[in-house]
């Protein structure tokens, strides 16, 4: 590890080298107070990698959510392939899977309160008092789900100091808007309520070429009301928070086949990434239900402190939360209706934390105890049109008509006629080495089904107690000692079901049939040639199996299926920190994270076979990392940076097992790198900042040794700053940034051609196009305010130099040889108004 080992060596050096010139005078610049370790401290002494966004850089930056605010902080990364399907990606480690029973790794919080679901973890970001991001292994402090990292957005809450109001309105292309408001009332000298709410909206910006709304469009409402009591030593605050919504779709574009009319075979667009696609569901699906996402979350939350003495305080946060997310996507990328998808997640959380913590001159600890329950489930209904689909896999999406290209899908009439599909199903069996007559194939051709349609659906419950403490002693005035314990016990339920909904798959039951023996094989393929061969119940009479294409049916053709899991371990930290003067610290720490055993259900091996359980190990990081956090230059210079190493055991990932995704152990992997930041503010009328990660995460054994982690760039920036100056009676500033990431793989496998063939895809993938090589993006906002500020004026443009990049590649259709891509945001320019009132805090 000679990278390592240089890495570290240079930051010492550095360390050493910038600490005597630490300023011991405060400048103008603000206090910070952060809760990383759950209790109030400088950042300064915090002895773990963090960082911390306030809501007036929310504000400096124009950043409205998640994914715009990941790319300021180093290390950090989500994409938001939609509210429903957010990845959330911290030092290499993404957590975004949609089963129930998934244990998410990076946690994410809501005023300590784990949202950490991936259907119900994507909100908006207003009325934020600051975001504290806490790298490395966090399950000690954070609990479940923290096996890497923890987001904890900290919303303002009601203050009774004082009247404070606000309004905003912002206007822009692609007929975006934005409305904003909050209001703070105090009622008594210790009783304020707050509210607070959003809408926004936008217009898609990929053009839907079959018509209805264009897709990537933006639909939410979000609002939030709290309630702030203090009476002697006691303080409560209440807190509901809600949102809805609703977008028009996602463009999953294939970029192999060119867009065409389904009913005439015109081509009516192109195969470019980031151009109009032509998407739409299958007839029927769902009840006739268009392409798009409906997603509602909302819950609410009891935060209480209560002090028992000088030295003695006891905190509570208790919480319950629901979502309810559904959403159809065009899975193909293709105008023909190959494969129509849909994703129906719902969730219920309920949770309790209790904490006592004592403080003294030297000693800070606390222990503490915790319960969560969580109950949730996750339908995945699907329907294929398997002439189509065979079509697919013979090579002759084009219709074999002469003279047309192959990237041109052929009208979707075609696929109707049954001289067409046989002579497709007789070349699929000659590649095989089966002779088929044309009548037997004519047959099989005729049997195809233009709707083939069957659903799974996983359930999940958990109950999980967790006892936990943490200490933290000065030994002299520089140097403290620290360390955390928590020991989590989990009791685990999943079910699991699956079915065909109108009929046994003729495609599934060709496709199985070239693997068995010749008499299976023969015997098959007659059935399957039998008129009416999709619907003709089992019998002796004719004894083939209800089978399905992706999944295979439960017993009874639907009947729940059940496993339990009981499991328990424990997870821990230790720190040192080193206060070299009061303005820089050093620190080391060491982590040990776990994930919680995850029972896993998928298909059963064969029809009307029993669900198929596997429980996958603890995944286990030890973690390494030392740091430096300083302020120099009379508290005008912020610097903090840090090294680190992960080792991982039982490294768990997804596979594509024909269609279904399952989750499974890829063994071990390492991650180490470099995170670094830097503010400069010498003045009111500059502000600078920068920061960089680098990340080399790499698996170590397996089919998968020396790839990448998904979605993990070796490299990420961002520099940028904020300029101002006095004029008429008011302040003009001026914000530009520039934010970078380097190459990204949007799949483990690094869609590599070797881990994509045969059995693990329908179809092999040759080509390594599911990636997104490295690409910077521009924004910049212009602003004036009056002395005083009660009001702000601004013009805002986003992705200055209307970079063409993606956000995600691959997914589901390409299993069956037909990789979509979604396209990331366009430039987007406007207006934004804010008017304030009172005492805005």
């Amino acid at each position: 590890m000679p990278i390592v080992r240089f890495t570290f060596a240079g930051f010492a050096f550095a360390a050493l080298a910038a600490a005597p010139l630490s300023a011991q005078t405060t400048g103008d610049e603000p206090e910070i107070v952060v809760t990383a370790q759950l209790r109030a401290q400088n950042p300064i002494d915090v002895p773990i990698a963090l960082s911390v966004v306030t809501g007036a850089d929310l504000a400096r930056l124009g950043i409205e959510d998640l994914e715009a605010f990941s790319r300021f902080v180093p290390g950090f990364l989500v994409q938001n392939e939609s509210p429903n399907n957010p990845g959330f990606v911290l030092r290499g480690i993404t957590s975004d899977s949609g089963a129930s029973f998934n244990e998410p790794r990076v946690s994410i919080f809501q005023d300590g309160v784990s949202i950490s679901k991936s259907r119900g973890s994507y909100v908006e970001l207003f009325d934020i008092d600051r975001v504290e991001v806490a790298k490395g292994p966090q399950s000690t402090l954070y609990g479940r789900g923290a096996l890497i990292g923890a987001v904890n957005l900290i919303q303002k809450k009601a203050d009774p100091r004082g009247f404070g109001a606000l309004a905003r309105a912002d206007y822009g292309n692609q007929d975006s808007k934005l409305a904003e408001a909050m209001v703070n009332l105090p009622l008594a000298a210790d009783v304020a309520v707050r509210f607070a709410g959003r809408i926004r909206k936008r217009d898609g910006y990929i053009p839907s070429l079959l018509g209805g709304r264009d897709f990537n469009s933006v639909d939410t409402r979000a609002g939030r009301g709290s309630l702030h009591a203090q009476t002697g030593g006691l303080t409560v605050d209440l807190i509901g928070n809600y949102e809805l919504d609703r977008q028009a779709g996602t463009p999953f574009k294939s970029t192999t086949f060119r867009p065409t009319d389904p009913a005439t075979g015109a081509v009516i667009g192109d195969a470019g990434r980031n151009s109009g696609a032509a998407l739409a569901p299958a007839a029927g699906f769902e009840g006739g239900r268009p392409l798009g996402t409906r997603r509602e979350v909302w819950g609410v939350s009891a935060l209480a402190s209560y002090e028992l003495s000088d030295s003695l305080k006891l905190d509570s946060v208790t919480a319950y939360r629901r979502f309810d997310a559904f959403g159809i996507f065009d899975a193909d990328g293709l105008s023909l209706p190959i494969l129509t998808a849909a994703d129906d997640v719902t969730g219920k959380q309920a949770s309790q934390d209790l904490r006592l913590t004592y403080t003294a001159d030297r000693l800070t600890a606390f222990v503490g105890a915790s319960y969560f329950h969580e109950n949730g489930s996750q339908r995945t209904p699907a329907t294929f049109d398997e002439r189509a689909l065979v079509a697919r896999l013979a090579g002759a999406l084009n219709g074999g008509l002469p003279g047309r290209p192959a990237t041109d899908p052929a009208p979707l009439g075609l696929f109707a006629n049954p001289a067409f599909t046989g002579a497709l199903v007789q070349g699929i069996a000659a590649a095989s080495g089966v002779a088929l007559s044309p009548a037997q194939a004519m047959a099989i051709g005729a049997n195809l089904k233009a709707d083939h349609s069957e659903q799974s659906t996983n359930f999940a419950r958990t109950n999980a107690y967790d006892v936990f403490g943490d200490v933290t002693y000065a030994l002299t005035d520089r140097i403290e000692l620290g360390g955390g314990l928590r020991y989590s016990h989990d009791s685990k339920r999943t079910r699991y079901s699956a079915s065909v909904l109108n009929g046994r798959s003729i495609a599934g039951g060709l496709i199985a049939a070239f693997a068995q023996p010749p008499a299976v094989r023969d015997a098959l393929l007659g059935a399957l040639a039998v008129p009416g061969a999709a619907t003709i119940p089992p019998s002796a009479a004719y004894p083939v199996p209800l089978f399905g294409l992706s999944t295979q049916p439960t017993a009874g053709n639907g009947t729940v299926d059940e496993a339990r899991l009981t499991n328990g371990g424990f997870s821990w930290r230790l720190t040192a920190r080193y206060e070299a003067s009061r303005a820089a610290s050093l620190y080391l720490t060491y982590a040990r994270g776990r994930r919680p055993r995850v029972l896993s259900g998928t298909s059963p091996a064969e029809p009307f076979g029993r669900a198929t359980f596997a429980v996958l190990p603890n995944e286990r990081v030890d973690s390494y990392e030392a740091g430096i956090k300083t302020a120099l230059a009379n508290r005008t210079l912020f610097l903090d940076g840090a090294v680190f190493l992960y080792d991982y055991a039982n490294f768990q990932t997804i596979v594509q097992q024909g269609i279904q995704l399952v989750t499974t152990n890829a063994g071990r992997a390492r991650s180490y790198g470099f995170e670094g930041q830097a503010r400069f503010v010498p003045s009111r009328a500059v502000s600078l900042f920068a920061s960089y990660a680098y990340n080399h995460s790499r698996f170590r054994s397996g089919l998968r040794d020396g790839n990448r982690f998904r979605l993990s760039p070796d490299h990420m920036g961002s520099v940028g700053a904020t300029l101002s100056a006095p004029v008429a009676a008011g302040r003009v500033s001026f914000s530009p940034n520039l934010t970078y990431q380097s190459r990204i793989y949007f799949d483990d496998d690094n869609d590599r051609a070797d881990l994509q063939r045969p059995p693990a895809s329908l179809v092999a993938d040759l080509l390594r196009d599911e990636t997104q090589g490295g690409y910077a993006l521009a924004n910049a906002r212009l602003g004036y305010e009056p002395d005083g500020g009660r009001w702000k004026i601004e013009g805002y443009v986003e992705n200055l130099f209307d970079r063409h990049y993606i956000r995600d590649a691959g997914n589901t259709g390409d299993a069956i040889g037909l990789a979509t891509f979604v396209a990331g945001d366009p430039r987007f320019y406007g207006l934004s108004a804010t008017i304030r009132f009172g005492d805005v805090r």
